[in-house]
């Protein structure tokens, strides 16, 4: 079929490979949908995630050897996200507050040399405890980002995937700098508190829900989301101190 849509890219080829590749936009739409709140319609989302779809489509490169599949994925995933944001779902106080909770731990964790606690946080904030886990399930918008965006923290580049190199087109430095990015991203997940860890690496690894992580941790579904949340803060604190912007 990909043989064919490259030879002759008709419209009747074109609605086959959305078809077949739809489930990758339900897919893709439910795992975003589940770190936002409750009023925003995943239904939305496989919308604005079926143009992402034709996106990758029609801009899918076979001869670069990178699998359909996972380069579609991240344009369905940016689809979704750029609409989320120019639809402005996050108020902006919310933006605000997020930027206040990322200079707070961005301050603690220098003076302290290590991942300040929740209770450091807040009192940092001159909030209560409770007041920052609010606080956390009011960002969790802020929190829907991909791990490569985490890693391009202070760059001007877009995503990864976008950048890969051919094959027959090996960019020494490029090499180097992708080394030092996942060096960075593995250093500033080794210094989350254990059950931030735990939350990262099967969110974003094992790609498990965030209801299937709370049953293994043992918690709601609720408190995975602000989890989430507060590592993502903590790894987007981190990534910029490193960055130094």
């Amino acid at each position: 079929m990909w043989r064919e849509f490259r030879e002759r890219p008709e419209q009747r080829l074109r609605e086959r490979l959305v078809l077949h590749y739809a489930p990758l936009v339900k897919y893709v739409a439910g795992r975003v949908g589940t770190g936002l709140p409750t009023h925003v319609d995943v239904s939305d989302l496989i919308q604005s995630g079926i143009f992402g779809l034709i996106d990758a489509i029609e801009k899918f490169e076979p001869e670069r050897g990178l699998r359909f599949e996972t380069y579609a994925m991240q344009r369905i995933r940016g689809a979704i996200l750029d609409d989320l944001r120019s639809q402005d779902w996050v108020p902006r106080v919310v933006r605000s507050r997020a930027r206040e909770v990322e200079r707070a731990l961005e301050r603690l964790g220098g003076r302290l040399r290590r991942t300040p606690t929740d209770t450091e946080v807040a009192a940092e904030l001159g909030i209560t405890l409770d007041e920052l886990r609010d606080l956390y399930s009011q960002l969790q918008l802020t929190s829907v980002v991909a791990l490569e965006d985490l890693m391009a923290a202070g760059r001007e580049s877009g995503s990864l995937v976008d950048t890969l190199p051919d094959d027959d087109a090996i960019d020494p430095v490029a090499v180097l700098v992708d080394r030092d990015n996942r060096r960075q991203l593995a250093e500033a997940i080794a210094q989350l508190t254990e059950r931030d860890r735990i939350v990262v690496s099967l969110y974003y690894f094992e790609r498990l829900t965030l209801a299937e992580i709370g049953r293994v941790l043992g918690v709601t579904e609720s408190r995975v989301s602000q989890l989430h949340t507060r590592a993502v803060l903590r790894l987007r604190a981190r990534l910029t101190e490193q960055a130094g912007v």
